[in-house]
């Protein structure tokens, strides 16, 4: 008998994040720089607050995302407070599911309150695909 995996298996642990009164433009440049599409978003106390999307800034800089469009910006004009937040222990299906239903791109992971990691639409399109690659091995047309 097999056990539900919990998101601690699958979730990015320690993810890159951003201060809430940092520049829109240095948290693009953080994307940029680590291929990434979500940040989370820390208070002075380093709690985390809220989320920040590539989407988001684009929406805040605009389509070039030039820091001269609008270099006063900072990531809490773009942040999402209150994301979407699991304990370190949920089954990977609760989240996934609650992401589908929410249309949502990512969960924030936790624990003990504090950040831990991070699960987003990505991850859960690598690990469909191995599971694809397991149970259909390259060349079988089942699918």
């Amino acid at each position: 008998m097999s056990t539900q995996p919990l998101i601690k298996s699958v979730m990015t642990p320690f993810p890159y994040s951003i201060t809430l009164d940092a520049e829109a433009s240095e948290a693009r440049g953080m994307m940029k720089q680590h291929d990434i599409r979500h940040l989370p978003v820390k208070d002075v106390d380093g709690q985390t607050v809220g989320l920040v999307t590539d989407r988001d800034l684009k929406l805040l800089l605009g389509p070039y995302l030039s820091q001269a469009h609008n270099d006063r910006a900072l990531v809490r004009h773009a942040c999402v407070f209150d994301p979407y937040t699991v304990d370190l222990d949920t089954p990977l299906q609760k989240v996934v599911e609650h992401m589908a239903k929410q249309r949502i791109g990512s969960a924030l992971v936790t624990k003990e309150g504090r950040l831990a990691g991070i699960f987003t639409a990505v991850d859960a399109c690598r690990l469909f695909a191995d599971l694809l690659a397991t149970d259909f091995p390259s060349g079988d047309d089942a699918a």
